[in-house]
């Protein structure tokens, strides 16, 4: 029990890569908590949102690896905020104190659901250049609690924790689906009953993306299989409201992918992968890096330019100039 938390990979991560606290919002109880690894000349670099459940450190195995490639990588973990208006207004701001115009966000459930609307929210001002969603999903009235939403406040951290627990896999898993699972326990041990509640709060309060207002921003969705907290309905929604984002299917990884599944959220290469634009590469190239790819060359790559081969410039120069002459 608990192998990733006693793991090297995480011993190491901890102790190489400091946790930050940053005050954005005038309430200086409102603190964000992150990791930023990887080189800071790097202006568009690629974001991690988590799930209801998750801290910052969730995404350590992310981390470690986009970070080796020469990505600049950011870990949030959220404050305390309660409707979704006043999130996105508090990551505008810390977005401004870090100096970023624009980036590239992963989303995980809750985590994706934010991008989207942080997204919306900023569209006359665009400060979201691309996005990654993991098992997220659009419309807040899946889970069936909008009625209760408002009530998360008032409930004890002990039944706000079961809450969360209930959507966790309860059937067999395989021994690294167990081990995520039981990591991700012990980070929702670690959160207050105030981010919990204020959590559930923007997971459930009745709210919805209007896909018009994000439409031209490249999106590529990644789901699982197997048993999730999201139901078939959802995902479907999701290719519907998004017709033309790139699709990263995993065949197991549960509710937390980017833990269990690592491998393959990091170095897996798609069998479709052969049809995308970076086809011949294909033997080098890791999920997350075909998503980050398409920027290489340009202002808004999230990796240092040193890191990318003249061969892959070349190859998205020449797509840049095909895309170009469609429009």
């Amino acid at each position: 029990m608990g192998e990733i938390k006693v793991s090297p990979d995480y011993n190491w991560f901890r102790s190489t890569v400091p946790l930050k606290k940053i005050i954005v919002d005038d309430d200086d109880s409102k603190i964000w908590s992150l990791y930023d690894a990887g080189p800071r000349s790097i202006r568009c670099p690629l974001i991690f949102l988590p799930p209801v459940s998750g801290t910052a450190d969730v995404f350590f195995r992310q981390i470690l690896a986009l970070t080796g490639w020469g990505y600049r990588v950011i870990a949030l973990q959220y404050p305390v905020y309660w409707d979704h208006l006043e999130f996105c207004d508090g990551f505008r701001k810390l977005l401004d104190h870090l100096q970023l115009d624009k980036v590239h966000i992963f989303g995980a459930s809750l985590g994706g659901f934010l991008a989207q609307k942080f997204a919306e929210h900023t569209h006359k001002s665009p400060r979201v250049h691309s996005l990654i969603l993991c098992n997220a999903f659009s419309d807040t009235s899946i889970f069936n609690q909008t009625w209760t939403a408002n009530s998360f406040w008032l409930m004890p951290a002990f039944m706000l924790k079961k809450i969360v627990l209930g959507n966790f896999s309860s059937g067999l898993v395989d021994p690294v689906m167990a081990d995520a699972i039981d990591f991700m326990v012990d980070r929702l041990e670690s959160l207050g009953q105030s981010e919990l509640a204020s959590r559930l709060t923007l997971n459930c309060q009745n709210s919805y993306v209007e896909p018009h207002k994000i439409r031209d921003i490249p999106v590529t969705i990644m789901d699982v299989f197997d048993q999730s907290a999201l139901s078939t309905e959802a995902k479907e929604e999701m290719y519907k409201l998004y017709p033309n984002a790139r699709r990263a299917h995993l065949k197991t990884g549960g509710n937390f992918p980017y833990l269990c599944r690592s491998a393959e959220v990091n170095l897996y290469v798609q069998s479709t992968c052969a049809q995308c634009m970076y086809s011949h590469l294909k033997g080098r190239l890791c999920f997350l890096q075909i998503h980050l790819l398409q920027f290489h060359g340009t202002k808004y790559a999230a990796i240092d330019p040193s890191m990318v081969s003249a061969e892959e410039l070349e190859v998205q120069k020449g797509n840049l100039s095909a895309s170009q002459e469609e429009q």
